[in-house]
């Protein structure tokens, strides 16, 4: 059985912990790869040959840095299916929304490019009489990024080609459950031309998320997953002083008016909710039918969600594919029997859902779609992160009762508004305490140059990632003042100094 392997100083390395972690194929439910969890001697090895890379990658030219990076989008572009293939192989989402998942990671590739442009400073002349202002960024050192399960590629790319473009070295510990995609990224980023040690992956659990926090030569930590472990991440590395941004969980509700066009409203329900089979932190999980719209709206997206065709990734046809271990699968359909026991109406039930066209997936970790309407505020399936393709939809008699829902709930990571009424879409995006609005967009990522990342339980930390944000946070600022004094100015004056 193949072994996936850390990723240090440039080369392949092998496991000594003796502890592996399984990596299954969801859709068959048949363990195919192994991954070895790295030791704390391991993580140290990796933190090691980033510190010493960072000596000369941290001056080297911002021309060096990104003729790499634009050799490495070449290659990513090049070898953009095959590392679809290596998503869908261990996550399960289907092969068109693996290429998605490339092609948006490879946007902060783009992003990083520019990063001459980006690391711009600012001059002030002539502050005082011949002092000069200058204001610079400046790399941070050897920084970590922690990555979830749901986008292997995409959201390290969010991270360390930002970070490196910077000046920073690198080191990942991406998700044990689908190890593949980032590893390859790791291969191909040498293949590019990037120097050993600027980027490493440590494959692991705690004991490898631990040490990263605790190392001492670890400046920053960026991270993307559930709410409760961003919480122990930014306390954890907070405590060891360090700069911090830990993305959470998210409950993300699409507010629908009487006079949106339900047809679309009622498309982009089911693409939001049940894409990559729910699991996304932006998956809409809520819809909010205000007025009169709701049996409509509820029974537009029911005829729809009803002719999915849910299968393997592999498989062209397929539009949903599996979740990512059979744990998670059942979690997922206890909400459903839970949902009905507090009072929802099971308008579709998506447990229990098999494959029938596909016999090597009678073990895979399949779930049906499921729509839920009139769901108490009260309910598991409202109040919790679901993370599978489970829709619920509430009503609201009028536009300010379903701001106050949405603005009521922990999560604050992104939201939408459908409609045609320009004043109401301006009053929801000002008044709506999300971190991510959508007019008419029910997922609303933001392209590479704005940054991603939401407001209360959904975010820990003060900057989001990639954008603005992302270059403020893997950089610190240094201000300059000088002064060339003509020969005139020599003299003691123990005054305390003034802008004159």
């Amino acid at each position: 059985m193949k072994t996936i392997t850390h990723w240090i100083d440039g080369k392949p390395v092998e496991s000594t912990s003796g502890r592996h972690g399984a990596v299954y194929d969801p859709a068959t439910g048949a363990q195919e790869k192994q991954v070895g969890f790295a030791t704390v001697d391991e993580v140290d090895a990796a933190v090691a040959s980033a510190k010493a890379a960072f000596e000369t990658w941290g001056s080297s030219s911002l021309a060096k840095r990104t003729a790499i990076l634009f050799k490495y989008r070449e290659l990513l572009d090049a070898h953009r299916d095959e590392i679809a293939e290596l998503i869908t192989a261990e996550h399960g989402k289907v092969h068109s929304d693996a290429l998605g998942e490339v092609a948006r990671g490879m946007e902060i590739v783009e992003l990083a490019c520019g990063i001459s442009v980006q690391l711009k400073g600012e001059l002030s002349t002539q502050v005082s009489t011949r002092v000069d202002v200058a204001s610079i960024r400046q790399p941070l050192g050897v920084v970590a990024g922690i990555t979830p399960f749901n986008f292997p590629a995409m959201v390290p790319m969010w991270m360390f080609p930002l970070a490196i473009a910077c000046g920073n070295t690198f080191v990942l510990k991406p998700s044990e459950k689908d190890p593949s995609a980032s590893f390859r990224l790791a291969e191909l980023a040498t293949e590019a031309g990037l120097p050993d040690g600027v980027l490493n992956i440590v494959q692991g659990d705690k004991v490898a998320v631990d040490r990263l926090l605790e190392h001492p030569d670890v400046e920053a930590v960026s991270f993307v997953g559930s709410t409760p472990i961003a919480k122990y991440i930014q306390l954890k590395a907070v405590e060891h002083g360090k700069r911090v941004q830990a993305l959470g969980g998210a409950k993300n509700h699409m507010l629908v008016l009487p006079d949106a066009d339900l047809d679309f409203a009622a498309d982009q329900a089911i693409n939001a909710a049940y894409g990559s089979a729910g699991e996304r932190c932006m998956a809409v999980s809520v819809v909010v039918a205000v007025g009169d719209t709701g049996d409509e709206l509820v029974a537009k997206i029911a005829e729809r969600a009803k002719n999915l065709k849910i299968g393997p990734g592999n498989d062209p046809s397929s539009e949903m594919g599996p979740l990512i271990t059979r744990e998670h699968r059942d979690k997922v359909a206890s909400y459903v029997t839970s949902a009905a026991e507090q009072g929802a109406e099971v308008v579709v039930d998506g447990s229990g859902y098999t494959v029938e066209d596909h016999p090597e997936c009678a073990d895979g970790f399949f779930i049906g779609v499921t729509l839920l309407d009139k769901v108490p505020l009260t309910a598991d399936a409202y109040r919790d992160e679901i993370f599978g393709p489970v829709l619920a939809v509430v009503r609201a008699e009028s536009y300010d009762e379903a701001i106050k829902l949405i603005n009521d709930s922990r999560w604050g990571n992104g939201t939408a508004i459908f409609t045609r009424d320009g004043g109401a879409a301006r009053r929801f995006q000002l008044e709506v305490k999300a971190g991510m609005v959508g007019v008419n967009v029910p997922i609303p990522v933001p392209v590479g140059y704005h940054s991603f990342g939401g407001w209360k339980d959904s975010l820990f930390g003060d900057l989001h990632v990639y954008g603005n944000d992302g270059i403020a946070f893997y950089t610190q600022g240094k201000v300059i003042t000088t002064r060339w004094p003509d020969p005139a100015d020599a003299g003691i004056n123990l005054g305390f100094p003034s802008h004159s």
